[in-house]
């Protein structure tokens, strides 16, 4: 991920990723999937993870080189 990205950016990026996470796992949990669907659904959840994890080891490297960024924990903390 480039270091171009700004911090409200990556801020953003997080806390979307987060609330798309909640929002898969709902679904995945709503028995409103059809039975050929639930793999690929499931699928979509897993990149989801995916994507927000390498999102935040670019902010925790990123925080500890600016300390005007909140803690990870702090940060999702406000997302709930």
């Amino acid at each position: 991920m480039s270091e171009n990205i700004s911090n409200n950016a990556l801020i953003l990026g997080l806390l979307s990723l987060n609330s798309e996470i909640a929002i898969q796992n709902e679904y995945l949990e709503s028995g409103e999937i059809p039975e050929d669907e639930i793999d690929d659904e499931q699928d979509v959840l897993t990149d989801l993870e995916q994507a927000f994890m390498e999102f935040v080891d670019v902010y925790k490297a990123r925080a500890k080189n600016d300390s005007t960024l909140p803690a990870i924990e702090e940060l999702l903390a406000g997302d709930e």
